[in-house]
């Protein structure tokens, strides 16, 4: 949506404009950029530009999403809320009680329309500077306004008040301090010039429990219940919950693994009111869209019931963020922040890697037996922006490494789909997921589709467990079977021109890697097949659970080792995401862990390796598949090599070799006559003779570094060599011409 139309910079006809307004937005509504609306709203507001736009970051990146609301319901760059904020816990401080939403206070304040606020993007860009204006006012605290300007210290509680809360307020002064610039989704290039000199607010320094989190991030404490479902039941009752104690961050296990995102599929009051039902189930933390807060509910010793796989509930930490898998809405910045720091943090303490395979979305977790697959869940869903969450993770995509079209049979890729600009057909968005509405076309999406042959229009690729009538996927939201989704592994098996033939879901399926967008990058990684000599293809789990020996003598009954719907048919490749999985089974059925066996964890010696497979991840065992050490990933070329010099017969040409990725040792050339090998021409100079004449020249640079395999560029071909006594007779004819 561009930044302001004829109709929408109109006076109150357009915007329904109220008399008795306290601030115009006639300068906001008729500027021509986003840049120049934020320019107007702080003249007009006396709110500091660069705190609007700090405020405005945090909570959209500047983004106005089209008239679409967030995750928590609010509107524009501001996301500003209808809803009407109750109290606040005790430790949720900042967090006050407002009379009216957002959007009430700021149409009055503004004399805008609640339609204009949520649908123009100025409109909004006035109302949150005008709700942060007031704010300010009625701060009992506040060191007054400063025309044009002020002490942005002096501003803290009114930020608070904004974004209900401290950590909100650090974030938002931390980028003051970072700065920011960025081109939005709708064309709009908004620049923040960083600030070292705005002091940072002291960290969150108040008593309270042990959370897990980081000192500075203030997470609050809401306690999953450990209790009876009947309380006159003994203490060595099955029927109780919503969670199991455990020593998962001591030496009674099991281990820490994975962090599993996910989302609510409500808003976060009702979301913390379920988390302390006894009946209900736990997870581990909640994150509030609208700021970012965080409240925890379990300790990461125990184990809650929210992954549904009991496996991965075992070794997981459990994040769910306020939102709707099927709503094209948008997460704010603050709670990717937020939960980004909260993910790092967790991950550095109990040695979780900080990559796709270990920090997960619910969607990759796989059933647990044959015909489960079909009921796992789908969250955090196509628009959680696994890149931006990566890079504020510290962990990108890829690695920073660029993406490429240089893949041959048998590479190990990485896919980079992109957020903004990857805007993935969906459909079945409200059904899929109330009360979402309906699909909303050119939302950015985190996946790309697989197709069943190398061609737009071939049939999507189809998975056997999600689909088990063998179906091909569809454009339908939660219809996981086709999506490939950002940082999953593949390995090539064949390549047609700009088609990758991928395995998938034990067939081939076919990726569209164009040249102008290449989506794959060069990646080092494991690989397995079906072991030689094996006369049939290998079992896939969705549990890596010990063998029947290693019950012996513990008063466990031994757990089935039972496979999934898929297997790896001979002639197939798969990646490897982890080769060290921990065999274990921990029991828990009592309330006070009397029962035999109860509170230990069975630890077997029956190896497993952990698979990219389909859209999930999977277990295979050790003794079925035979492990290929990873091959080096090749040297990618960024941008290509040039020819320099003019190519007349008797010139000198030199080469630039172009840049690459990783940074190359060693740099060769070789000359291309009409794409032909010049025999002995392997410097980065080459004289040009007469043998060139009429021909095109170009060069072929070959790069090579310890630890990778080489890659290799060719330049752009010269003109047509010509003899130099061919110009210089042009020259004299034109010179005599005009004599």
């Amino acid at each position: 949506m561009p930044p302001m139309s004829p109709v929408s910079a109109a006076p109150a006809s357009a915007t329904g404009a109220q008399s008795g307004a306290q601030v115009s937005c006639a300068a906001t509504l008729s500027a021509p950029t986003r840049e120049a609306a934020f320019a107007a709203a702080a003249r007009d507001t006396g709110v500091p530009e660069p705190l609007l736009k700090a405020v405005s970051y945090m909570l959209s990146r500047w983004d106005d999403h089209s008239g679409r609301p967030s995750a928590d319901g609010g509107y524009g760059v501001f996301d500003l809320s209808d809803r009407t904020p109750g109290p606040g816990t005790d430790a949720d401080k900042g967090r006050v009680a407002e009379a009216k939403s957002q959007i009430t206070r700021a149409a009055e304040l503004t004399g805008l329309t609640a339609d204009a606020l949520r649908r123009v993007p100025n409109a909004g860009v006035c109302g949150g500077a005008a709700l942060l204006a007031s704010y300010q006012r009625e701060n009992p605290r506040r060191d007054g306004l400063r025309s044009g300007g002020g002490d942005l210290a002096a501003w803290r509680d009114a930020v608070g008040r904004f974004g209900a809360g401290h950590d909100f307020v650090r974030q938002v002064y931390q980028t003051l301090r970072g700065g920011e610039s960025r081109v939005t989704a709708d064309g709009q290039t908004v620049t923040l010039p960083a600030d070292e000199s705005v002091p940072l607010p002291p960290a969150e320094t108040a008593a309270a429990p042990d959370t897990g989190c980081p000192e500075d991030l203030g997470c609050e404490a809401i306690p999953a219940p450990y209790a009876k479902l009947t309380p006159t039941d003994p203490d060595n009752t099955t029927k109780y919950g919503n969670h199991d104690i455990a020593d998962r961050t001591g030496s009674g296990g099991p281990k820490l693994d994975y962090i599993v995102i996910h989302d609510t599929e409500g808003y976060y009051d009702p979301s913390v009111r379920l988390v302390q039902d006894p009946a209900y189930l736990a997870w581990n933390y909640t994150i509030r869209s609208s700021d970012g807060h965080v409240a925890q509910h379990l300790d990461p010793k125990d184990v809650g019931w929210h992954a549904g796989n009991w496996y991965v509930n075992m070794h997981s930490i459990g994040v769910e963020h306020e939102g709707f898998a099927g709503d094209a809405t948008w997460y704010t910045e603050s709670a990717y922040q937020t939960s980004a720091t909260l993910v790092k943090h967790l991950a550095a303490t109990y040695g979780i890697p900080l990559d796709r395979a270990h920090v997960i979305g619910h969607d990759q977790v796989p059933g647990t037996v044959a015909g489960a697959t079909k009921s796992m869940h789908w969250d955090p869903g196509p628009y959680w922006d696994w890149d931006h969450y990566f890079e504020l993770l510290g962990a990108p995509i890829g690695g920073g490494r660029a993406a490429t079209t240089q893949v041959s049979a048998g590479d190990v890729v990485e896919v980079r789909t992109g957020y903004q600009d990857n805007r993935q057909p969906l459909t079945g968005c409200a059904a899929a997921s109330p009360p979402s509405p309906e699909c909303v076309p050119g939302a950015g999406t985190n996946f790309l589709p697989l197709r069943q042959a190398p061609s737009e229009d071939a049939p999507l690729a189809a998975d056997p467990g999600w689909k088990p009538s063998g179906e091909a996927g569809t454009t339908y939201v939660s219809d996981v079977s086709a999506r490939v989704v950002s940082g999953h592994k593949l390995v090539v098996a064949e390549v047609r021109g700009d088609w990758l033939g991928v395995w998938w879901a034990g067939s081939l399926a076919w990726l569209h890697n164009p040249a102008d967008r290449p989506v794959v990058l060069q990646a080092a990684a494991k690989t397995v097949t079906v072991k030689a000599g094996a006369t049939g293809p290998a079992a896939v789990y969705g549990r890596a659970y010990p063998e029947s020996a290693a019950y012996t003598g513990t008063d466990v009954p031994v757990q089935a080792v039972s496979p999934l719907e898929y297997t790896i048919p001979a002639g197939q490749t798969y990646a490897v995401s982890d080769d060290d999985v921990v065999t274990d089974y921990y029991r828990a059925t009592s309330f006070d862990g009397s029962a035999p066996g109860d509170r230990t964890d069975v630890t077997g010696q029956d190896r497993y390796y952990q698979l990219w497979y389909a859209h999930r991840q999977v277990f295979v065992r050790a003794a079925d598949v035979d492990l290929h050490d990873a091959r080096p990933s090749a040297l990618v070329s960024t941008a290509p090599p040039v020819v320099r010099g003019v190519p007349w017969v008797g010139r000198r040409l030199t080469a630039s070799p172009g840049a690459w990725t990783p940074s190359p040792k060693k740099i060769r050339y070789q000359w291309l006559r009409d794409g032909a090998k010049i025999r002995g021409a392997t410097g980065r100079a080459y004289h040009v003779t007469g043998r060139d004449r009429g021909t095109r020249l170009s060069v072929r640079v070959t790069a090579s570094a310890p630890g990778y395999e080489s890659g290799a560029a060719t330049s752009a071909a010269t003109a047509p060599v010509r003899s130099p006594w061919h110009r210089h007779r042009h020259s004299h004819r034109h010179q005599r011409h005009h004599r």
